[in-house]
């Protein structure tokens, strides 16, 4: 009964990883592969779980929408630090 779960787990954090990376690549300007935008969607939705935790926000959504919107803000920044990260270093 257990197993069912997990991989609707699983599912649900390679679909809100895929559209938060994709929505954020078109934002930044970056794209990738759907396994970066994925990646980048996950590594989001931990960095903007985390800032809109420090900083006392909650999501104006509830449910999926909601886990999807702090995602996109994550991939967002994680995006934009790493363009100024790559910038910084051909100079």
């Amino acid at each position: 009964m257990l197993l069912p779960l997990i991989i609707m787990d699983i599912v649900t954090w390679l679909i809100v990883g895929l559209v938060a990376g994709v929505l954020a690549s078109l934002v930044v300007g970056s794209g990738g592969s759907i396994l970066i935008d994925i990646v980048i969607g996950i590594v989001g939705a931990f960095i903007g779980g985390w800032v809109f935790s420090a900083a006392g926000w909650h999501t104006p959504f509830a449910g999926l929408p909601g886990t999807i919107f702090v995602a996109f803000i994550g991939s967002v920044i994680l995006l934009l630090v790493l363009h100024l990260l790559r910038g910084r270093s051909r100079l």
